[in-house]
């Protein structure tokens, strides 16, 4: 059985926005390789509107990208992509597919079939998959910076106990955590 495992870049205040939904103070280059290792053997990425709107920046043809990049986006387009959204006519992009509804028992399928680990991303999506118990990981990398507000990263009201698997600080002051719930 695959893991769904939670990946996100925080503020040391636990939002991955401010509060103008901005996402600036991230610099993914600082962790860039790691991130790319990190997401070479997931297969399957679920995301919400937003965050696909986002990242299917990377889905531009290899040579738009500085080298240092292009692998990143060699993983990134390889992954399927389940996009859950009630706006979205159809996916825009190769290897994404919109679903109408996060439905649980669908996801709980997916990671009993799947032979690699699952990706989910958004902080709201990620919500609904840890009311449900479905959350296996989390791989948080924090930022030295404090936004003051915005969307956190974890949904009032939720509580979980997590198990500290692993650390690893980066020059830049970014922490990555990972965490077995």
């Amino acid at each position: 059985m695959s893991k769904l495992i939670y990946i996100t870049n925080m503020s040391l205040d636990g939002y991955i926005e401010d509060e103008t939904g901005a996402f600036d103070w991230v610099n993914p280059n600082q962790v860039f390789e790691f991130i790319t290792e990190l997401l070479r053997p997931i297969e399957t990425y679920l995301y919400g509107r937003r965050l696909y709107e986002t990242m299917v920046h990377w889905d531009a043809p290899l040579e738009n990208y500085p080298p240092e990049q292009r692998d990143f986006a060699r993983v990134w387009q390889k992954a399927e992509k389940i996009v859950f959204s009630r706006t979205l006519t159809g996916a825009t992009r190769r290897n994404a597919r919109v679903e109408r509804d996060f439905d649980l028992e669908a996801i709980r399928k997916l990671k009993r079939e799947s032979e690699h680990d699952i990706h989910i991303g958004g902080a709201q999506l990620a919500g609904l998959a840890f009311e449900a118990n479905l959350v296996d990981e989390c791989r948080l990398f924090v930022n030295p910076v404090i936004v003051g507000g915005g969307k956190p990263a974890f949904r009032a009201g939720l509580r979980r106990n997590f198990e500290l698997l692993e650390t690893r600080r980066f020059d830049t002051g970014v922490i990555h955590l990972r965490y077995r719930v």
